[in-house]
């Protein structure tokens, strides 16, 4: 589990990891509760984006509470409710629920949503409540009005998971992991060489939009320097 980083001028800092699983909340907690330790600043909000893990959700409230904004998915959320209908309409429902998420207003998007929630009620109904479980965090970045500004980048996880696709390109060279000491040193220089070819994110220079849609929701003063 990989906790990545992206500064107000857009900058992608790989911050830490654990060997663990997505649904252990205690070990997540852990890392983020680290990352604290060596002075992540969270107190003017957080934008954080989770894929569906019920650990990993429960580790960001626990550990940020009232200062974070959780994102679920779209992609995540999105397939996993075709994957539980057949061929013909796994294409027609992710081709819909894709141009429900496209929609840049949160009340369009959201009655969209619902639409196709009822549709599936008819047809699937554990497709239909997948698609209500964690509902309003797919529409995060609808609700702070900034889907038409950073929805390219902030309503997936593809950042994690492109970083992931870099760190594979590194770790699938061993054959053979002596113990876990190994595998530790290996992702953590391949976290480096990853970090060094970043680039900063597409519109980055919306990112203070975000900073004060974040502090507006949350009801968070900006803090001053000293």
């Amino acid at each position: 589990v990989i906790a990545l980083g992206i500064t107000i001028t857009g900058v992608k800092v790989p911050l830490g990891y654990i060997q663990t699983t997505t649904e252990n909340c205690e070990s997540i907690k852990g890392l983020l509760k680290n990352l604290i330790k060596r002075n992540l600043q969270y107190e003017n909000g957080l934008f954080v984006i989770i894929d569906g893990s019920k650990g990993m959700k429960k580790a960001v409230e626990e550990t940020f509470g009232k200062y974070a904004i959780i994102q679920r998915c779209q992609w995540h959320k999105r397939e996993n409710v075709v994957s539980y209908l057949n061929d013909k309409e796994q294409d027609r429902y992710r081709g819909k629920l894709q141009r429900a998420y496209d929609e840049p207003e949160y009340a369009v998007a959201k009655q969209r949503l619902l639409e196709i929630r009822d549709e599936l009620k008819r047809i699937n109904r554990s497709a239909a409540n997948l698609l209500e479980e964690g509902f309003e965090e797919t529409l995060s970045l609808h609700r702070l009005g900034l889907v038409s500004e950073l929805g390219g980048t902030f309503t997936t996880t593809n950042l994690i998971e492109n970083l992931n696709s870099q760190l594979a390109k590194y770790l699938r060279k061993v054959k053979y992991w002596i113990n876990a000491d190994m595998k530790a040193r290996w992702v953590a220089v391949a976290l480096l060489e990853s970090e060094r070819k970043m680039r900063r994110i597409n519109q980055f220079k919306k990112l203070p939009l975000l900073r004060t849609a974040l502090q507006s929701e949350l009801k968070i003063k900006q803090r001053k320097a000293a």
